[in-house]
């Protein structure tokens, strides 16, 4: 599972944190619009992505990169 990092292209301050199996869909549905939280700041391309292969650590990351 990936925990990953978007910056959006234009609006350089914004970011957004994600999970994820499959990197490419996820970043496709982005820049598609077909996610509320991120559609006002399309494109999008991914900054990083860390694999884990357990999904329990990957949330945790997750989680933790969220709440600083």
């Amino acid at each position: 599972m990936y925990v990953y990092l978007l910056h959006s292209q234009n609006d350089p301050p914004k970011t957004y944190i994600g999970l994820t199996t499959d990197i490419k869909a996820r970043l496709a549905k982005h820049n598609a619009g077909k996610s509320i939280y991120t559609n006002k700041y399309r494109p999008w391309r991914v900054k990083v992505a860390v694999w884990f292969d357990d999904p329990q650590k990957a949330k945790a990351f997750e989680t933790y990169l969220k709440k600083g």
